[in-house]
């Protein structure tokens, strides 16, 4: 890694330098000389091997025939040849290796002396510019100590690294000759014993993770005169492998990023990456990453995918389930030692197939696999917000299927079960289903595979070595020819529980060869009868799950052995053996203690179980206070009894309780803990910073700082300042008593000494650390007329493009007062200033608005006097531009007493933390106008009397928090607004669906009500009438709904006595209301009338009367009919016609008895009274007549109980020309025919039309007509003249009867801008069809296909815009689009109709040869007409 320009000649010698000598080559030469030993020791084997081979080859040849004496010497011989073809091979290796070696020392020293050669230049040439840039430190010299120091500032704190030209400096690597230290701020580097090797150029780099700072500096050791520098040569190894020095690479790592408590639900994803800084950074050779989970090593599976490296490591799970739930730790191991983070991950269940299931076990292990054999364990999920797990289903896989098989019929109740029925040599895997009375759960995660296979078989015995050979022997192959085999032995019950019990036995000795089998039998203790329990199915493997045993009953078991020759003979008997279970559930853990760790995190701890059989693990459940929602902290059983519970609500109170979960089930929940708050634990101070010198007068210095960024949980009680002059090593105290403000005036200092400073705060956990030490500040009296620096720069309300930056004045004014402040800012690693005000703002304080979102500013302030811009400020912390997620801002409102408040909250308090009020950025101290209340995490700030000197900006911060804070305007709309409402709260008003009126029964009788919109039982209610309140009473009835708000008073009898005003006044708790209606002069006598009237006619119908009073009607063959229609009649009513007061005989009088039932009431009786043949309609007009029919007609009704009478005036002629209808238009092909229909018509009638008050005589352009029911007028071909008031005029003997239209500005519906008559497009594209439409009235348009609506959906689309744009889109038009379209535009005078036909061709397809298409010409639409067809 090199961070700043080296010479050429540093470049070439930096991987020889004296550290490289010292540690690495060390370690090469030895690996080198270790792997040469084992090369000798390997050749001497192999030598020895051979000889030893020749000896046995020479002694079997011996042994087998006998060799001739040439033979063996020729055999010699050869041997010899060989042997010393051997050496001369080796010895050419070894000089070919040597001279290898050689060259490559020739070469290492010729690139020495080019170095030497090179350094001496170097030096004569630094000696001569006396080159000597130091930080902090002195000139080097032979033997003498260097020192290199400077400092940094940084948030978090920044990992500083030393380099020597480019190269990372190791005190390891050089024990004694480098010490690196770091106290309050300065970094410091001390060379001991200097020599000239140490002359290079030094560099200091600083990291965190915002970035990268650095500094150098080049350090000359000068020679004493005459000395030569020393010259050293080493030799190294020759083709040394490189990972040969990864075990002995020192490797410093620092965490950059890291992997917080992570939540997810089971089937996501997530990956846990954390990015680091590895010095040195080498490609090939990297430190070794560990992941663990629970201190459990993390492999890679299907399931999980490692990374290492580019400066990261991560862990990737690809499908989440709780089992992957727990602490992971990452390891980073090195030569330099462990470097780990850790950070939990909280894995929920998934939503279950069926509401209300249990979540899905976990951790599913197979143990004690056999031929057909395998127990199966898991451990039970939390069902916390669950009904309790009633058991589990077991489902087996053989492996390249998936084909699952559920391996037992009713649900085992604890978590283990004996899975039989495998296939020997199959592989198999399993998963478990949980069972509640909501339904079953989702299946655990897959086991991993098992096959079904006896441990024992694959067993082999020690191997046997023959003749140089090893031979592995196995059980089989030691079975004699046995052909029965003997009976198991040690027969034993090796699992008890109340299902099942698994027995357990060793093979017979002696065997055979054959395969085994096993048969199993049971007897009931005392019965003296065997069971063979395996009658069916032979049992392979030696052992077996017996089921289905009787409860409360003792068995004793027996085991047989069987081959293809028999069966032998009964294994020994078990001790009586009775199904129950052994192991029982636990009991409740005891008391548990919950304490504060984090802002969102708490510690509980429990103490253990008397009982703890068997221990699984513990459930953490957790609730808000005042609540009963339990919900659970971990989704996987714990193996301590401490859990750090994360995820909480900053503030809330929360209660804790504890289960303990073994194999089979879950204890009693723990007591409950006591109520916490969750914030964090208390502790001591961070440091202050910020550390600026605010005046001086030569002889004491005044100094402002910053409060701690957090104050440990509890409030900052003082602080504490140190001091020393710069070139003194010791501090002193300057205050014995804790500072409360953050500003402090140190005394008793020396004129033109310079000093540094350090603070420390206190709270009452105790002295928090001391702050960096500051600058040197030089003690020497301040004399410029310009104001000196402003001071605490802090921010507030910091969003996602602006901030709120606040300062304090200086406390050195100049020779004037300061009149203003300028703010500057620029982006961090910026060189420019931006000044945001060119005016000075009088403020301390300023918004900066217009800010990039995402950026990284530093600010600074300038005052004004008289005399100039003074000094900046110290430069601020780097603020990030982008808002807080989960930022509130203030609230107004109003509360329940209608108080104007406004409010703020905070869920990041912590016991040292504090609202404060400000207006206009200044505190409120005010207590006149003011109240502030706070509770928890909310405050509210009270206005006790506002009005208009109220208006401004309030704004609000928390302490000790990360910069919580918020503004509101209070300007004159929202204050009258708050005063609105704050004024209906404190004089409400009970809202009213219907204000007093009145309404009058058939009685007479009078009712007067309204109706609240909401009452409360409590409510209560008066009426008044005329200043007197009136009580309930039989001339009042007064009543109330309360549930629907009705209010009512009924008055029996309405008089002239009642006039006057009538109002209901109602009282609900603060709230009231009333209303008021006023009964006087014409208002109150049209009541009465109707009362009276109402009265009247409900004595009327006591007796025999009229339902329907006479009216008549026209039959079709032109007769009158006089119609009524009476009630309440019995058999001796009386029904008369009269005329003229002259008794009408009738041919048919009604029949009355229809109406007689015990409910006459109910029942109504039509008579009829025809008049025939009152005229006689043709063509030609009136044929005759009878005028004596005219006159007085009336019904009566009689009986004892009273009578009644209907009277109707008739006269003919006159009611026969109010008959005629309006004129009505209609739109013919000619032009424009106004028409009349009458009923009747008689020759008495003269009929006149009239245009513009001027008659009109029948013509070509204008034709006169009727028929028998009409009369018309026909205006041909009209023009603009046309237009005006048309009338026809009816004469029927006495009155004239006119019938007037107006055609002035009224036009049929027009298409102004045509359609095309033909269009031809592509499927798929777009049709849209758009022309302009006119009508006076604005016309209708409906669209049609091939004579048929059209149904709009998202492909057919019609838009209508200004009543006069019509356009109709086809989306994605297809060959079924094509046709015949027609656009009808009509209002009531008629209009016009367009045709269009659509062609649609095929993408590729010709397309198709059509004429040009022309406008299409409209048809017109009769006024009449209203389909596309008429």
């Amino acid at each position: 890694m090199s961070l700043v320009a080296v010479p050429f000649y540093q470049k070439r010698h930096r991987h020889f330098d004296q550290s490289y000598r010292n540690i690495q080559t060390r370690y090469l030469l030895d690996e080198y000389a270790s792997k040469k030993r084992a090369s000798t020791q390997t050749s001497s084997q192999k030598s020895l091997t051979q000889q030893s081979s020749s000896e046995r080859a020479s002694s079997q040849t011996s042994l087998g025939r006998t060799t001739c004496r040439i033979c063996a010497k020729r055999i010699s011989t050869q041997e010899e040849e060989e042997q010393e073809s051997r050496n001369r091979y080796h010895s050419l290796v070894a000089a070919y290796g040597e001279a290898k070696r050689q060259r490559f020392l020739s070469e290492l020293a010729h690139m020495e002396e080019n170095v030497h050669l090179a350094r001496s230049q170097a030096r004569d040439k630094l000696d001569k510019y006396a080159i000597q840039q130091m930080v902090g430190g002195s000139p080097g010299g032979w033997r003498m100590s260097v020192k290199l120091c400077f400092t940094v500032q940084g948030f978090p704190t920044p990992v500083v690294q030393w380099y020597k030209d480019g190269s990372l400096i190791c005190q390891a690597a050089e024990p004694g000759k480098y010490r690196i230290e770091s106290t309050y701020g300065v970094h410091t580097l001390q060379i001991n014993r200097a020599d000239f090797d140490d002359t290079a150029t030094y560099s200091a780099v600083a990291t965190n993770a915002h970035g990268q700072v650095s500094t150098n500096a080049a350090v000359v050791v000068r020679r004493f005169r005459g000395d030569e520098e020393p010259f050293h040569s080493v030799g190294l190894p020759i083709g040394l492998p490189l990972s040969s020095v990864i075990p002995y690479t020192h490797f410093d790592v620092q965490f950059l990023e890291k992997f917080g408590v992570t939540f997810r639900r089971e089937g996501e994803t997530v990956t846990l990456k954390c990015t680091m800084l590895v010095t040195p950074d080498l490609k090939r050779v990297q430190p070794r990453a560990e992941w663990y989970r629970d201190d459990v090593l993390v492999k890679e599976s299907k399931w999980t995918k490692m990374f290492f490296g580019e400066g990261q490591a991560s862990l990737s799970f690809s499908h989440l389930h709780k089992d992957d739930e727990g602490l992971y730790t990452l390891r980073i191991v090195s030569r330099g030692g462990i470097s780990d983070h850790s950070a939990f991950l909280f894995v929920r269940d998934a939503d279950p197939l069926v509401t209300g299931a249990p979540g899905a076990p976990m951790d599913l292990q197979c143990h004690d696999a056999n031929r057909d054999y395998v127990i199966v364990t898991w451990k039970p999920p939390n069902t916390t917000t669950e009904s309790p797990v009633m058991g589990y289903f077991v489902d087996r896989c053989e492996v390249g299927t998936n084909n699952w098989v559920q391996c037992n019929d009713a649900p085992v109740k604890i978590c283990k079960y004996p899975v039989t029925g495998l296939f020997e040599g199959r592989s198999y895997i399993f998963r478990v289903r949980a069972v509640n009375s909501a339904g079953i759960s989702r299946p655990s995660r897959v086991s991993d595979a098992v096959a079904a296979l006896d441990p024992m078989d694959l067993g082999k015995l020690p191997a046997v070595h023959l003749e140089g050979e090893e031979i592995d022997i196995y059980q089989d192959d030691l079975e004699g020819d046995v052909q029965i085999p003997g009976p198991p032995t040690n027969v034993h019950a090796s699992e008890i529980s109340r299902n099942y019990v698994v027995l357990s036995w060793e093979p017979p000795t002696p065997r055979g060869k054959d395969p085994l089998t096993y048969f199993i039998e049971k007897s009931v203790v005392g019965s003296g009868s065997w069971q063979r329990v395996n009658a069916q199915t032979a049992v392979r493997s030696p052992r077996y799950a017996v089921f289905d045993l009787m409860e409360g009953k003792s068995y004793v078991f027996r085991v047989l052995s069987a081959n293809r020759h028999g069966l032998s003979e009964p294994s020994e008997i078990t001790s009586p053996i009775q199904a129950q279970d052994i192991t029982v559930v636990p009991s409740a853990p005891g008391r548990v203690l919950a304490s504060r760790n984090t802002k969102t995190s708490v510690v509980v701890q429990w103490d253990r179980p008397k009982h703890e059989e068997d221990l699984l693990g513990y459930y953490v459940d957790c609730c808000v206070a005042g609540t009963n929602a339990w919900e659970p902290c971990n989704h996987k059983p714990i193996g301590y009894n401490r859990f750090v519970v994360h995820g909480l609500t900053t503030g809330e109170q929360y209660i804790f309780r504890v289960k303990a979960v073994n194999a089979v089930g879950m204890s009693e929940n723990s007591q409950e803990s006591d109520v916490i708050k969750v914030q964090a634990a208390l502790t001591v101070p961070s440091h202050p910073y910020g550390i600026t010198l605010l005046n001086c007068d030569g002889h004491s210095m005044t100094l402002g700082w910053k409060v701690p960024k957090f104050s440990g949980g509890s409030p900052i009680l003082g602080y504490y300042m140190d001091k020393r002059e710069v070139h003194h090593k010791n501090w002193h105290e300057v205050n014995s008593s804790p500072s409360k403000p953050t500003i402090l005036t140190v005394d008793g200092l020396m004129e033109g000494s310079v000093y540094e400073f350090k603070i420390a705060a206190i709270n009452l956990a105790g002295i928090g650390e001391p702050s960096d030490p500051s600058e040197h500040f030089k003690c020497e009296a301040w004399t410029m007329p310009e104001p000196g620096p402003a001071y605490d720069l802090t921010f507030r309300e910091v969003r996602d493009t602006s901030l709120v930056m606040l300062w304090k004045a200086p406390v050195y004014s100049g020779g004037s007062p300061v009149s203003g402040y300028f703010v500057d800012f620029k982006e961090e690693d910026a060189g420019e200033w931006i000044t945001v005000n060119q005016t000075a703002t009088a403020n301390r304080y300023l918004k900066v608005c217009d800010l990039q979102q995402g950026k990284t500013y530093v600010f600074r302030v300038r005052a004004v006097n008289a005399n100039g811009v003074g000094r900046p400020s110290d430069m601020s912390e780097p603020v990030l531009v982008e808002a807080r997620p989960g930022t509130k801002e203030v609230s107004a409102g109003v509360d329940e007493e209608g108080n104007i408040y406004l409010a703020f909250d905070c869920q990041e308090m912590t016991d040292a933390s504090q609202f404060t009020w400000c207006k206009s950025y200044e505190e409120i101290a005010d207590d006149e106008r003011f109240k502030i209340q706070t509770v928890g995490d909310h405050s509210k700030l009270y206005f006790k009397n506002p009005d208009k000197e109220d208006l401004g900006t309030y704004s609000v911060s928390v302490s000790d928090t990360d910069g919580v804070s918020s503004s509101f305007v209070l300007d004159p709309e929202e204050l009258e607004r708050l005063m609105a409402l704050s004024n209906e709260i404190k004089n409400p008003t009970i809202p009213l669906k219907s204000e007093l009126a009145y309404e009058i029964f058939d009685k007479g009788q009078v009712r007067f009500w309204l109706q609240a919109e909401h009452l409360s039982p409590d409510a209560n209610y008066r009426f008044i009438i005329n200043d007197r309140e009136v009580s309930d009473s039989e001339a009042h009835r007064i009543k109330c709904d309360k549930a629907t708000g009705i209010i009512e008073m009924v008055m029996d009898r309405f008089t002239i006595e009642n006039e006057g005003t009538y109002t209901v006044q109602i009282h609900d708790g603060k709230a009231k209301n009333q209303s008021s209606l006023v009964l006087i002069g014409d208002a109150f006598r049209t009541v009465l009338e109707e009362a009276e009237f109402q009265r009247k006619e409900f004595l009327r119908k006591q007796g025999p009367h009229f339902a329907e009073h006479l009216h008549w009607d026209i039959t079709e063959e032109c007769e009158v009919r006089l119609v009524c229609k009476v009630a309440n009649t019995k058999k001796e009513t009386v029904f008369k016609w009269l005329k003229d007061d002259v008794l009408y005989e009738t041919e048919k009088m009604p029949d009355l008895e229809r109406g007689i039932s015990k409910q006459k009431w109910h029942f109504q009786i039509t008579c009829k009274f025809l008049i025939p043949l009152i005229c006689t309609l043709n063509f030609s007009g009136l044929k005759r007549k009878r005028i004596r029919d005219h006159g007085e007609y009336k019904a009566t009704l009689k009986d004892e109980r009273g009578q009644d009478a209907s009277i109707l005036e008739i006269n003919v002629l006159f009611s026969v020309g109010a008959s005629a209808s309006p004129l009505k238009i209609l739109c013919t092909p000619e032009g424009i025919r106004l028409q009349c229909f009458m009923k009747y018509f008689m020759e008495e009638m003269k009929v006149n039309w009239s245009h513009k008050d001027a008659k009109i005589s029948s013509s070509e352009h204008m034709r006169i007509g009727g028929s028998e029911e009409m009369a018309w007028l026909q205006i041909c071909e009209p023009t603009e003249k046309d237009k005006g008031k048309y009338t026809f005029e009816i004469f029927d003997g006495k009155d004239n009867h006119q019938r007037s239209l107006d055609l002035s500005g009224q036009d049929r519906g027009r298409v102004i801008g045509g359609l095309p008559d033909v269009v031809t497009i592509m499927e798929g594209k777009t049709l849209n069809l758009t022309c302009t439409v006119f009508g006076n009235p604005d016309p209708e348009v409906v669209w049609f296909k091939n004579d048929q609506d059209i149904e709009l959906s998202e492909h057919f689309s019609v838009k209508v815009e200004q009543a006069k744009y019509v356009s109709m889109t086809i989306k994605g038009v297809t060959s079924e689009d094509s046709g015949k379209y027609s656009m009808n535009v009509k209002n009531k005078y008629g209009g016009e109709k367009i045709d269009v036909t659509v062609s649609v061709y095929k993408h590729g397809e010709k397309i198709p040869d059509v004429a040009p298409p022309q406008q299409a010409k409209p048809k017109l639409i009769p006024a009449s007409a209203s389909a596309p067809g008429q």
